[in-house]
């Protein structure tokens, strides 16, 4: 708005200084406060009242068609993403085709869960009882023969 460095800033208040003098220089700025706050509130209220009128008027809506003439890949993303996301909120009727069709992927996709949980569980218990019955044989590969020469209290006769 105003370009006003501190230079100039420093120049206004020694001026005001002089012509004021020290004791009513409080006075003065705070008179000049309120003054700028009611002019920036004054500036804000025009503002929103400009923009409330833009907004009733349609203005908004005219840019927005402008911007997208300007730049139509945007707005083609634009629309991508709108349809994209009316896709997804798309609620299916489940007495139409599709709502059957989903349903019975469902149920499908459910039977196949399933029969992948009991056969992964089937595996397991093979898998489990072939460790036992290797560990069976090496702790029959391992304990003593009682009949061996060399055993505690083998004879070595068969």
């Amino acid at each position: 708005m105003f370009d006003l460095g501190w230079t100039e800033l420093l120049v206004i208040g020694i001026v005001a200084l002089i012509v004021v003098g020290p004791k009513d220089l409080p006075v003065l700025f705070r008179n000049v406060g309120r003054f700028v706050g009611k002019a920036k509130g004054m500036a804000r209220e025009f503002s929103r009242a400009m923009n409330d009128a833009a907004d009733e008027s349609g203005v908004r809506d005219v840019a927005k068609s402008f911007k997208s003439a300007t730049d139509p890949v945007g707005s083609a993303m634009s629309g991508v993403k709108d349809a994209a996301k009316s896709m997804t909120d798309l609620k299916i009727d489940p007495e139409s085709e599709t709502g059957k069709l989903s349903a019975k992927r469902a149920a499908d996709a459910k039977k196949i869960e399933a029969a992948t949980a009991r056969r992964a569980a089937e595996r397991k218990a093979r898998e489990a009882q072939e460790a036992l019955a290797k560990a069976d044989e090496l702790d029959a590969a391992l304990k003593p023969d009682p009949n061996a020469p060399d055993a505690p209290g083998g004879d070595g006769k068969a």
